[in-house]
């Protein structure tokens, strides 16, 4: 793994940013897959600014949303992908065909799941992860393992509970469907997006602990092109 650690947050936003924009240019068809949370929203919001600058287009690229919260009206705002259309799609000029997301209301979750995994291949060419408290990726928790594919997963108590920051209820999900391990850890490029105080425990397990399924993300430790981007406070232990 490779880590960059940025000065400050603006910083760290502006670093992501720039690396983003150059592979987009270098590549028009990026195959990315991507988060939603509030972890990448800047990020979002600085890729949106260049789209209208006519610094770049996402016109031939193509984006796949990470996972899926079950359980939520399909308008709920709180939902991934609609967390991705607000910050990020709205913003760019990706045509609504190039975008994948997972129907979590659809009567066969497993065929969704299967026809997901096949609409991937041949594979990303860059992943963008967050990283939960406990080291997972995306709605992989801690024992899954690394040849998962996407599926029907139950979510830890602390990712359900993290969740009502991104809601205005308070029924809060706790099963969802999640683009598996295998996937993830096959893509081309993977970076894992990390900022403030409260991260910096779970880094230092990321870096340093033992390579493991306990903590999902130290697999990314075996991907030769994985990045761990960090502000200065996420990177304090490391």
């Amino acid at each position: 793994m490779n880590v960059f650690k940025f000065d400050s947050e603006e910083a760290w936003v502006e670093g992501v940013a720039t690396f983003w924009r150059d592979r987009l240019c270098n590549n028009p068809r990026l195959r990315m897959c991507l988060p939603s949370g509030h972890t990448p929203n800047k990020i979002f919001a600085a890729m949106g600014e260049a789209v209208k600058a006519r610094q770049l287009s996402f016109r031939e690229a193509e984006i796949f949303c990470l996972d899926e919260f079950g359980g939520l009206a399909p308008d709920d705002p709180g939902k991934c992908a609609n967390m991705l259309k607000h910050y990020l799609l709205s913003h760019i000029d990706l045509p609504e065909r190039q975008f994948h997301w997972l129907d979590i209301d659809a009567p066969d979750l497993t065929k969704v799941c299967l026809e997901y995994d096949n609409a991937i291949e041949p594979g990303f060419d860059l992943t963008l992860l967050g990283l939960g408290l406990n080291g997972h990726l995306g709605m992989n928790e801690p024992g899954t393992t690394a040849d998962s594919p996407t599926r029907r997963v139950d979510l830890a108590p602390g990712t359900t509970a993290s969740s009502a920051k991104y809601l205005t209820h308070s029924k809060l999900p706790t099963w969802g469907l999640a683009v598996g391990l295998k996937q993830l850890l096959g893509s081309k490029e993977v970076w894992l997006l990390v900022n403030g105080s409260a991260k910096a425990e779970i880094v230092r397990r990321t870096v340093k602990s033992s390579i493991g399924e306990d903590v999902p993300a130290t697999l990314l430790r075996e991907h030769r092109n994985s990045f761990l981007m960090a502000d200065a406070d996420a990177a304090a232990e490391i």
